[in-house]
């Protein structure tokens, strides 16, 4: 059963606590769909016989992520890079030598910024709390870039799709079901242009350290 599926079977009480804790999972490291989750949540709200808030909604994700951030930080300080030799490990996928790399360089560089920014890319919304421990950015800092790019992530996307999904809900019955299924496809095809785009600077980015020397060259 996929997410959507699932969000659609249960009472609303149970679907915030759901976005929120997959967001928060998501936030600390692991790949799990929260902002699908925190999408279909949104979409539910435009039918009022779900009785699903949209208010709820938004502080389900932005509670979520967060915490999630937060403990991750936490995380990331105390273990440093073991932490994320251990999920390159267990996601070897999501979190390669390389990928790690560059969103390291991206925090050095820009530090409060990359947290904010992160919030809306995969990756970055995956590694910002441990990575931004690990690299002892000051938690009031990352505490601020955290709260404020929540915000934003689960404002614009919660109100977005909420007055999107309630003006086609009255102009055409089942339309925000529609419109889910749009959204998702719009996601899921931005997401995948973020996500080569972002790989494409990963392996600029190698190539440049591997001409420095700083990437070893294999044998």
């Amino acid at each position: 059963m996929s997410i959507i599926s699932f969000l659609q079977t249960i009472p609303p009480l149970a679907v915030y606590l759901v976005i929120g804790l997959l967001v928060a999972i998501e936030s600390v490291g692991v790949p799990v769909p929260g902002e699908t989750a925190l999408i279909t949540g949104a979409v539910m709200s435009t039918h009022a016989a779900l009785h699903v808030s949209a208010v709820w909604v938004f502080v389900a994700a932005f509670s979520g992520a967060v915490l999630g951030d937060s403990f991750g930080y936490s995380v990331g300080r105390r273990y440093g890079p073991a932490l994320l030799v251990r999920l390159g490990r267990r996601f070897p996928r999501h979190v390669s030598a390389d990928r790690v790399a560059y969103a390291e360089y991206l925090f050095e560089h820009y530090g409060m910024g990359t947290v904010f920014v992160g919030r809306f890319i995969a990756l970055l919304r995956m590694l910002a709390g441990p990575l931004a421990g690990m690299l002892h950015l000051t938690y009031p800092r990352f505490l601020l870039a955290n709260a404020s790019g929540a915000a934003c992530w689960a404002g614009i996307i919660t109100v977005g799709i909420h007055l999107l999904g309630t003006a086609a809900e009255s102009w055409f019955a089942g339309g925000a079901w529609v419109l889910l299924l749009v959204l998702l496809v719009v996601g899921l095809v931005g997401g995948r242009v973020l996500a080569r785009t972002f790989d494409h600077r990963v392996e600029a980015y190698a190539r440049e350290r591997l001409a420095a020397g700083e990437i070893p060259t294999a044998e």
